[in-house]
């Protein structure tokens, strides 16, 4: 199978507007001049080297970034992105998330969240003619769909005849074209270093997406393998893994205007989706669902004491209920504020008029966007009853259940005809997250999520509900949520899926075990299953259909955008991308102008002693000393904390090195400014800002602050 290094889109333009585009490495060369004119010092054609330097230090999480920073397998990301693994390892006398920690040597390390994998990316391969091949234009939409999904699975299964690979088939494009990611998958990861959340999470919800901003937002990971060099599960036998390549550390960090550039994952855009998509993301779908994760915020604010074993428990969860709870909440003020609806209208007006100019083009594309349309608009009609049952997955009875019973069905079938999640690559991350659910779950709490979402549920029309779901809980004109509450807490009391034995023990048994089991949320799994199947076969049949169209109404919009000499990059995708810029400030408003660095000072200008602005009183006294050794910046006068750039990142991006123009490591990025949030839906090019931990105030923390001379002293450090 043929590889590529620099194959770029055949519709791709070369033009951009500003720093806006996700671009794909292999594009970097058709834009090599905006590089080069931004400040990039190095070859742009160097930076499409998948195993080559940088791209062979950057790494995925499976939902962040990160990078190598030591030939030892020292890996930086965000304090968020450690936090669900310093969150496992806390409990009600040792709380890790308040205090910090801090490996003083490899031995003291302690493993990551089960399930904790690192992804190296080696290999991009272009499969586009493969997964088509078997597509024709008289399949329904379920055939399409299993076409494409048995196609990608054969793709995958010999991409991972080398056991140490995960690879993936990923869409570009809304399906116009598809590519196979091989990577390679390291499998015992450990906790070396995280800062308390009094440096991590400085701040907290009160100034996410906000700006000034002082939060300390990094973490370290150590990647591991066997003695052979080679990924391996966890063992205390096992070794440091020595990457190919790791990023310098710059200890001058960066200036006002300095080219700046960030290698990561971003997750999701979404900047091509249809008016009519756009509409109802920003009027029901985004307000629904800060509804409902507002909701179990409060519940678990309400029932458990902060500090408790039962809250830390739920500490990562709330973080991440929390961040996208603000974040829908932003969007849509942005999104009533703006124009983003009356733009994308227009563009769709533009596009159909340049699309009738032209008989070729209007038997090409005409019926694209109608007939999308229509699709996206039959997937509306079920949405109130398909987010309800998603956030009834927040209960880990209910969706340990539900995940158990389909790997028993699953597992009869030959290995290539299950579903992913469910095939022999899978089991053993199945086995870890079934050993994971006990610290990350209380019964109580677990019940009341459960019972909230159940309250949402009966006030569906009839025709909405599931018949099996209905029946299970006796659910009629005139049940109430006492009852099911009532049904809930006999569930909880009789269950033995809260012990991780008997979890796993349920790993090997067979459909007909699972049928005669008297455990109730067993019971509920066989008795909704049939239902619950049927929708997602549904799901497929109007997936596969859109797949028809999507693909069709993206080659007319790029082809429209190319005709008008506009930037064309593919959507985020969690797939590895460049994104490029400079160290700058901004103007929100009328008469107020953003500087792109904050400082030290102004930790405890903010600083209450009461969280989430409670910096270490270690800290603190530095500060008002100005103990600043090495790391003060001269302009400034003080240390910097966090910086601004104009990069077009998003969720995923996480965790991602900012690297100067050299590709030196000088800091990470971990958020954007509140008037950017729109940003998965609308890019603007005078309000997008990125922010940043400068690597000055990383060094300066783990230095004064933690002791964390052992780790610095590991890392290749320049100025």
């Amino acid at each position: 199978m043929k590889k590529f290094a620099t194959l770029c889109f055949a519709l791709a333009s070369t033009a951009t507007l500003a720093d806006e585009g996700m671009w794909q490495p292999h594009q970097l060369p058709d834009i090599a001049t905006k590089l080069v004119n931004a400040g990039l010092k190095l070859n742009p054609n160097s930076l499409t080297d998948l195993t080559g330097f940088p791209m062979g230090a950057i790494v995925s999480l499976g939902g962040c970034t990160a990078s190598f920073l030591s030939d030892k397998g020292l890996v930086a990301t965000n304090h968020h992105c450690v936090y669900g693994s310093v969150q496992y390892n806390s409990t009600e006398d040792n709380n890790l998330l308040k205090n910090g920690f801090l490996a003083k040597s490899y031995k003291e390390e302690l493993p990551a969240t089960p399930g904790t994998r690192i992804y190296v990316t080696e290999e991009i391969t272009p499969v586009t003619t493969i997964i088509k091949a078997g597509l024709g234009s008289n399949m329904t939409g379920a055939e399409r769909y299993n076409s494409i999904e048995q196609s990608s699975k054969s793709l995958i299964a010999e991409c991972e005849s080398d056991k140490k690979y995960r690879c993936s088939v990923v869409n570009f494009h809304g399906g116009l074209e598809y590519y196979l990611f091989k990577q390679l998958t390291i499998r015992d990861v450990r906790l070396a270093h995280a800062p308390a959340s009094s440096v991590g999470k400085y701040g907290g919800d009160v100034d996410n997406w906000m700006w000034p901003r002082h939060t300390g937002d990094y973490g370290f990971y150590r990647a591991y393998v066997g003695k052979d060099g080679q990924p391996a599960d966890y063992s205390s036998d096992n070794v440091p893994y020595e990457p190919k390549h790791h990023l310098k550390v710059n200890k001058s960090s960066v200036d006002e205007n300095d080219y700046i550039m960030v290698l990561g994952y971003p997750g999701r855009t979404n900047r091509y989706r249809t008016a009519l998509e756009v509409e109802n993301q920003f009027t029901w779908t985004y307000p629904q669902a800060k509804n409902y994760r507002e909701e179990i915020i409060d519940l678990i604010h309400d029932n458990l004491a902060l500090g408790s074993d039962a809250r830390i428990k739920y500490e990562s969860t709330l973080a991440s209920l929390a961040n996208y709870a603000k974040n829908y909440g932003s969007m849509v003020e942005s999104y009533n504020k703006g124009t983003t609806l009356a733009r994308k209208q227009s563009l769709e007006s533009e596009l159909s008029k340049w699309i009738s100019e032209d008989t070729s083009r209007q038997e090409k594309y005409g019926d694209a966007l109608k007939g999308l349309n229509s699709l996206i608009k039959q997937d509306q009609q079920s949405q109130a009853r398909d987010l309800i049952l998603g956030y009834m997955n927040y209960s880990k009875m209910l969706s340990t259940a539900n995940r158990l019973y389909r790997l028993s069905l699953e597992s009869k079938k030959p290995n290539v005809e299950r579903k992913s999640g469910y095939q022999d690559r899978d089991i053993a991350s199945f086995e870890q997250s079934m050993k994971a659910v006990n610290r990350r779950y209380d019964a109580q709490m677990d019940q009341k999520i459960l019972l909230a979402m159940f309250k949402h549920y009966i006030e569906l029309p009839k025709a909405q509900r599931l018949a099996s779901l209905d029946e299970f809980f006796n659910i009629g004109k005139n049940h109430t949520a006492d009852q099911i509450q009532t049904k809930l807490t006999k569930m909880y009391l009789t269950t033995s899926l809260n012990e991780q034995n008997s979890r796993l023990s349920w790993m090997d048994k067979s459909p007909n075990d699972f049928a005669n089991s008297d455990d109730p949320f067993i019971q509920l799994a066989t008795a909704t299953y049939a239902e619950r199947k049927a929708i997602e076969e549904a799901n497929e049949e109007l997936s596969g259909n859109i797949q028809s169209f999507r693909p069709k109404y993206m080659e007319a919009l790029i082809a429209y955008f190319n005709s008008k000499d506009l930037p064309v990059y593919a959507d985020a995708n969690s797939t590895l991308r460049v994104t490029y810029g400079n160290v700058k400030g901004y103007s929100p408003q009328d008469g107020l102008v953003a500087t792109p660095f904050t400082t030290l000072e102004g930790i405890v200008r903010k600083d209450t002693g009461i969280t989430p602005f409670d910096a270490p009183k270690k800290q603190l006294s530095l500060i008002k000393e100005k103990q600043y050794g090495e790391y003060a910046k001269q302009d400034l006068g003080s240390v910097p904390v966090n910086f601004l750039g104009t990069l077009d990142i998003t969720g995923g991006n996480s965790g991602s090195p900012t690297l100067n123009d050299k590709a030196e490591f000088v800091g990470l990025v971990f958020d954007g400014v509140y008037e950017s949030i729109i940003g998965d839906w609308d890019y603007d090019t005078k309000l997008n800002r990125s922010i940043h931990v400068d690597i000055k105030y990383m060094l300066w923390v783990m230095e004064h602050v933690d002791g964390a001379t052992n780790l610095i002293e590991e890392m290749d450090i320049v100025e």
